[in-house]
C-alpha cells in the first residue's frame, strides 16, 4: 500500500524532523504497524453489564487494563496501616524509576540520541516520585517519540516496545527498539530544474540527495535549504521551490522523492532603488554594495548589503529585496531603511604610570551631513594632556569602508621630555577594518599642517629653551592583518609600515622622513593558551635629532611599548635626567595569554627596547621589563590591567608600573 506525505522544508531542527517524520504515522500503520506494544499475558472476558439496581462491591478485584505496560501493585501485600506492628513501606522511594533504551546503538547517531534526550518524558521526570500510571504514560510518549525519530532516519518498519524490570529497588523502564530495514530512495526528481539551463547540474549537485540514499529527513531538509541558497547565488532572484513529496512503498521498502523547482529566469543586477529618506540615497547605497550593475545576480550579495547598511550606525533596520528591473533581463534592488538614533555621547578613562590619569569625552552626530557625514566634538583632560578638537568624518566615501576625515585640534602636552602647545589641521582618506568586516589589507593617505610651540632643554648644558615649529607632513601607511580576531587574536600574524615625509620650518626649512615598521605573530597552543610576540623598528632619516621638534622624535616605554617603565622614559637623557627622544627605535615583546577560569585570564610578559641617536636602529643597550597582566574578556573585547617592573632600570625609574586599557597590548 502506498501513502504520500510532505516533509517540512525550511528549519533544520529537532522540531522539523519530528514534524517531517510524524505526518504519515496513521496511514502507514494500516499496512506496516510502527508500534508494537507487548500483549497482556491474558485477557479476561468483559463483565456483563450491570443493571441499575446492581451495587459495586468495593472489595471486588480491579478489572484488567489492557496495554498498561506496568502492573498494578498488589494492595493486599501492603502492610496494614491499622496494625501498629506492621513494617512501614516508603512508597515515595519505591516510586522513583530509571530508564534505558535498547536497540538503537547500531542505527542512531549522536544527533538522534541528543534529540531523544532533549524530548524524552522519561528522562525529564527521572528521579521524581511517580505512580505506575504516570510512568506508563511517559513510556508511551517516548515510544511515540522513538517511532517518529526512527521514521526520520528512514526506519518505517521499526517496532518499539516497553517493559519494566523490578529486580532492584528502583524500577527500570526498558524501551526496546527493533529498527527493521532502512528504506532507501529509488527515485529522486526535481521537475522544472531543467529550466535553469547550464546551471541545472551544479544545482542538482547542491541538493545532494540521490537514488539509493536512505530516506533521511535531515538529509532532505539540508538539501532543500542548500538548493534554495545556491539557486539564489546562481542568478535566479525569483526562483520558487515547492514542498518535497515522498512516496513510501512498504512492499519494496523504498520511496520516491519529488521536489518541484521553478527557476524563474536568470537575471543580472540592475539599479538600486530606494524611497526618499533622510539617511542616504540610492547612489550611496550602490557604493556600499559589493555588486555592480550588469553582474550576475547573487542573493548572498543582498545579505551582505543588509549587514553593511546596519553597520553604518545610522540604520536600525534595512529591507533589501529584488524587484523586476527596468531593463529586460535585469533585477533592481529595492532598499527600505529605518533610521537609528543619530546622536552619541561617549567617554573613556585610562591610567598609566608616567602618563597619569586621562579622561576623554565626545559628542557625535553621525549623519549631520548626509550621507554618513558625522561631526564629532571631542575633549581630553588629563594630568599630562589637555586637548579639544572638531572632527568631520564621512564613512563609505566613494567606496565600501573608505573613510574621509578632516579635523582641527588644539592641545597642550606636558611630558617629561618636552612641553608643547600645538594647533593642527589634518585630513586623510583610508580603508579601515572593523570587528564586523575584518580586512586583510588596510591603508591610509593623509596630509597635516602643524604649528607647535615647544619647550625642552639644551642637551649639552641642560638649559631650558623654547622654539616654534611649523611642520607639513604627508603620512602614509599600509598594513596587512592575517590574524583571526581584531581585538583578541590567537593565530596568524600582522605586518605594518608607516612613512611620513615632513618639512619643518624653524629658522630655516629642512626635510626628513619618519619611517616605522611593525610586526606581530600569534600562535595558539590548545584551548585558552596563546603565545604572542611583536617587534618594532623605526628611523628618522634626513635631519639631526636636535633639529627635529621634540614632539616628532621617537620615544619608548609605557603600556603600548616596553612595560615596566614610565611613559617615554627609555633612552638617552639630558643633564636633568629627563628623556630627550631619538632618531631610531628598537622594541620587542613576548607574552603568554592564559585563560584561567570563566572570562578571566593571566598574561605573563617580557618586553625590551631602546632609543638611539643614530639614524639606524641598533640592538644594544636594551632596557628590559617584565610583569603580569590580568585580562577580563568582555563581550566587546578584553579589558587589560598590566603590572610591570624594570629589570635593568635607569636612575629615577619606578619599581612598579601599572597600565589599564581596552584590548590586548598588541
Amino acid at each position: 500500500m502506498v501513502r504520500r506525505f510532505k516533509p517540512a522544508d525550511r528549519v533544520i531542527s529537532a522540531a522539523a524532523v519530528l514534524l517531517w517524520a510524524s505526518l504519515p504515522t496513521a496511514a502507514i500503520a494500516q499496512t506496516a504497524p510502527l508500534v508494537t506494544q507487548p500483549a497482556p499475558a491474558q485477557t479476561a472476558p468483559a463483565p456483563a453489564p450491570a443493571s441499575s439496581h446492581d451495587l459495586l462491591d468495593p472489595d471486588s478485584p480491579l478489572a484488567p487494563m489492557d496495554d498498561l505496560g506496568v502492573p498494578w501493585p498488589d494492595l493486599a501485600a501492603l502492610p496494614d496501616a491499622a496494625d501498629p506492628n506492621a513494617a512501614q513501606t516508603d512508597l515515595t522511594e519505591l516510586s522513583r524509576y530509571d530508564y534505558r533504551v535498547d536497540g538503537i546503538d547500531a542505527v542512531a547517531d549522536s544527533v538522534f540520541k541528543a534529540r531523544f534526550d532533549s524530548l524524552s518524558a522519561l528522562r525529564q521526570h527521572r528521579g521524581e516520585p511517580s505512580n505506575a500510571a504516570q510512568i506508563d504514560r511517559r513510556a508511551r510518549e517516548d515510544i511515540a517519540l522513538l517511532q517518529t525519530l526512527m521514521r526520520g532516519a528512514g526506519y518505517y518498519d521499526a517496532l518499539v516496545s516497553s517493559s519494566v524490570e523490578t529486580q532492584t529497588a528502583t524500577p527500570l523502564v526498558v524501551l526496546s527498539v527493533e529498527p527493521g530495514v532502512q528504506y532507501r530512495l529509488k527515485g529522486v526528481t526535481l521537475p522544472g530544474l531543467a529550466d535553469a539551463g547550464d546551471k541545472e547540474a551544479p544545482l542538482r549537485q547542491a541538493f545532494n540527495v540521490a537514488n539509493n540514499d536512505p530516506v533521511n529527513a535531515d538529509a532532505i531538509t539540508i538539501g532543500e535549504a542548500e538548493l534554495r541558497t545556491r539557486i539564489g547565488e546562481q542568478g535566479f532572484p525569483f526562483a520558487q521551490i515547492g514542498q518535497s513529496t515522498v512516496v513510501i512503498d512498504h512492499a519494496t521498502q523504498t520511496a520516491t522523492l519529488e521536489l518541484p523547482v521553478s527557476p524563474g529566469g536568470e537575471r543580472r543586477f540592475g539599479s538600486v532603488v530606494t524611497a526618499p529618506n533622510r539617511l542616504m540615497g540610492a547612489s550611496h547605497i550602490q557604493k556600499i554594495a559589493r555588486f555592480k550593475p550588469g553582474a550576475l545576480f547573487d542573493e548572498s550579495a543582498l545579505d551582505d548589503l543588509r549587514r553593511a547598511l546596519i553597520q553604518t550606525g545610522i540604520v536600525s533596520s534595512a529591507e533589501v529585496k529584488p524587484v523586476e528591473g527596468k531593463l529586460p533581463g535585469t533585477v533592481d534592488i529595492d532598499v527600505a531603511l529605518l533610521p537609528a538614533p543619530l546622536r552619541t555621547v561617549a567617554g573613556e578613562l585610562g591610567y598609566g604610570t608616567g602618563e597619569g590619569v586621562r579622561a576623554a569625552i565626545s559628542l557625535t552626530h553621525r549623519n549631520l551631513f548626509p550621507p554618513e557625514g558625522a561631526l564629532t566634538v571631542r575633549a581630553v583632560a588629563g594630568t599630562q594632556e589637555q586637548s579639544g578638537g572638531v572632527i568631520f568624518r564621512r564613512n563609505n566615501f566613494e567606496g565600501r569602508d573608505r573613510v574621509l576625515t578632516a579635523q582641527a585640534t588644539a592641545s597642550n602636552v606636558n611630558r617629561a621630555a618636552f612641553e608643547a602647545q600645538t594647533f593642527t589641521l589634518s585630513g586623510s582618506i583610508e580603508r579601515q577594518t572593523t570587528i564586523f568586516f575584518q580586512k586583510a589589507w588596510t591603508w591610509s593617505l593623509g596630509a597635516e599642517l602643524s604649528a607647535s610651540d615647544e619647550r625642552d632643554v639644551i642637551v649639552s648644558t641642560g638649559d631650558p629653551r623654547r622654539r616654534t615649529f611649523f611642520i607639513a607632513a604627508l603620512p602614509t601607511s599600509l598594513n596587512y592583518d592575517g590574524s583571526d580576531d581584531l581585538l583578541d587574536p590567537s593565530n596568524g600574524f600582522r605586518l605594518g609600515g608607516r612613512i611620513s615625509p615632513e618639512i619643518s620650518l624653524q629658522g630655516a626649512a629642512f626635510g626628513y622622513a619618519r619611517i616605522q615598521l611593525d610586526g606581530s605573530i600569534y600562535k595558539s597552543f590548545g584551548e585558552g593558551i596563546t603565545l604572542a610576540a611583536r617587534a618594532r623598528l623605526g628611523t628618522i632619516a634626513g635631519a639631526p635629532r636636535d633639529a627635529i621638534a621634540p614632539s616628532r622624535r621617537f620615544y619608548s616605554g609605557g603600556g603600548a611599548s616596553v612595560r615596566g617603565y614610565g611613559f617615554q622614559n627609555i633612552g638617552p637623557r639630558d643633564p636633568n635626567n629627563d628623556p630627550i627622544g631619538g632618531r631610531s627605535l628598537t622594541e620587542f615583546s613576548i607574552e603568554a595569554r592564559l585563560k584561567i577560569f570563566g572570562p578571566f585570564g593571566l598574561v605573563p610578559f617580557f618586553d625590551a627596547g631602546n632609543i638611539y641617536t643614530s639614524a639606524l636602529p641598533k640592538f644594544t643597550g636594551l632596557q628590559y621589563g617584565a610583569g603580569l597582566g590580568l585580562r577580563y574578556y568582555s563581550n566587546f573585547g578584553p579589558i587589560r590591567i598590566d603590572v610591570g617592573t624594570p629589570i635593568n632600570p635607569q636612575r629615577g625609574d619606578p619599581r612598579i608600573a601599572v597600565y589599564v586599557s581596552l584590548g590586548q597590548a598588541f
